[in-house]
């Protein structure tokens, strides 16, 4: 593939791609969900925000490739 102009490779270094970084390492921070308080709908910190983690890296994922596109 190329850039638009012929001979020149296409490269993946965009700057988005450290925003991937961001559902990595955000779960490896275990003080944040080291709690059994707040609950939500009577759920522990631990669960909902596990899921709040998986909303995360889909939002980062959408934004990369939508700006990297």
């Amino acid at each position: 593939m190329t850039t638009g102009e012929p001979g020149q490779p296409r490269t993946d270094r965009s700057p988005w791609n450290w925003l991937l970084v961001l559902p990595v390492v955000l779960p490896l921070l275990t003080f944040l969900f080291n709690a059994d308080e707040p609950r939500l709908f009577g759920f522990p910190l631990f669960y909902w925000l596990q899921i709040a983690f998986i909303a995360v890296g889909v939002t980062c994922t959408t934004i990369v490739y939508r700006m990297t596109k």
